[in-house]
């Protein structure tokens, strides 16, 4: 159901409250770009430091802006299994897609409790779900592959983001299911190909969308060798930008650089030093975006 070049798009703020005007322009820039869908209030998208209220609103935003021309997958995931079923709901009333579903964060669940918790969520809200395992994020807390592959049994839970950084679980959820395999990591999105992987949720697709969508659309065709040339052009970015500080910053700080929105972060995110700011500035140069 969902394939290709997703984007894990940024909330844009001015001022400290929500830029709506520029949120806008950057979801016609992806439907301009060819973007294959995106995901509002992930990680991305600063979704732990958004009220309800602002969550709810953005991707309200956002399901209206596409007007149903590419899928939009809403981050309405909490460690709250109530609150979870909340977000989702609402994102069902207002017309997204698909909602991507983070693994319990702090609380740190058993791998039952994993399990009853998207399960309560799946048979309460009759939407797709993409599970979002991302160990690093939820305190050593991910998916095991046992647990996806129960999961997987329940009709509307129909693709995973795997942000684990390996490639084993890749390769046993691809074998013992039919989800749906999205990388989770930007430099990982073809080698997950080659074991069964489908697309990516794209961090660097907020500054060239493009190419990440040129590199899917390969992937998708079987043609993982012309992919490959996408992948080591994209390679250097996402792992040199990626890797200054903590997601979003570095990517909210490339998009000031790039005129695309403002760089501004809420708390406990902090701007990246100048030190770091200079790597990132050669880092969008020799990528061919800034001269």
């Amino acid at each position: 159901m969902f394939t290709g070049s997703f984007v894990a798009l940024i909330t844009p703020f001015s001022d400290g409250q929500i830029d709506f005007e520029t949120l806008d322009e950057l979801v016609e820039f992806h439907l301009d770009s060819g973007t294959d869908g995106i995901v509002p209030c992930g990680t991305t998208g600063e979704s732990p430091t958004l009220s309800h209220e602002e969550h709810k609103a953005v991707i309200e935003r956002v399901v209206s802006i596409v007007d149903g021309r590419i899928p939009v997958i809403a981050g309405t995931g909490s460690n709250s299994t109530a609150e979870a079923i909340e977000l989702t709901t609402h994102a069902r009333k207002i017309g997204a897609d698909g909602s991507l579903q983070v693994c319990p964060y702090y609380n740190k669940p058993t791998q039952e409790g994993l399990y009853q918790h998207f399960k309560a969520i799946a048979e309460e809200v009759d939407i797709p779900l993409v599970l979002y395992n991302i160990p690093g994020r939820c305190g050593g807390s991910g998916l095991a592959a046992e647990t996806i592959i129960r999961l997987a049994e329940l009709e509307n839970i129909v693709a995973v983001k795997e942000a684990s950084g390996g490639l084993d679980l890749a390769s046993e959820i691809a074998l013992s299911t039919d989800l749906t395999l999205l990388s989770g990591d930007d430099s990982l999105t073809l080698p997950m190909a080659s074991v069964g992987g489908k697309g990516v949720i794209s961090v660097v697709a907020n500054i060239v969308p493009a190419d990440v969508k040129a590199m899917t659309d390969l992937i998708l065709e079987g043609d993982l060798t012309s992919a490959r040339k996408w992948h080591q052009k994209l390679f250097a970015l996402a792992k040199n930008m990626l890797g200054l500080a903590t997601n979003p910053i570095p990517v909210k700080t490339a998009m000031a650089m790039l005129n695309m929105a403002s760089d501004e972060l809420r708390l406990p995110m902090t701007p990246l030093t100048a030190d770091q700011k200079t790597q990132l500035r050669q880092c969008l140069k020799e990528y061919g975006l800034l001269t």
